[in-house]
């Protein structure tokens, strides 16, 4: 019961979230003489984006643990709600 009320209750909390943007996929064309002729900008394209993407799992890293401190924060919230109201 306490995990519904965690998940409820942030839900409707507002955010203070970090917002983690997703880095856009590189684009490859499907011809083998477009590759040839742009390898250099490609080849920039994806190493752009695998860095990007490494920053965007750390982003959303620290988003997890944030919202993990936050629900236990709620939680412990909830029970002096219930121990109060339960008396």
């Amino acid at each position: 019961m306490v995990t519904i009320v965690i998940l409820s209750s942030y839900a409707a909390a507002p955010a203070v979230a970090q917002s983690c943007l997703a880095p856009q996929k590189p684009y490859l064309p499907s011809a083998p003489r477009e590759v040839r002729a742009y390898a250099d900008l490609l080849r920039k394209d994806f190493e752009t984006y695998l860095s990007a993407v490494s920053d965007y799992l750390q982003c959303l890293d620290r988003e997890r643990a944030r919202a993990f401190r936050e629900a236990q924060d709620v939680t412990e919230q909830y029970e002096r709600f219930v121990e109060i109201v339960s008396d």
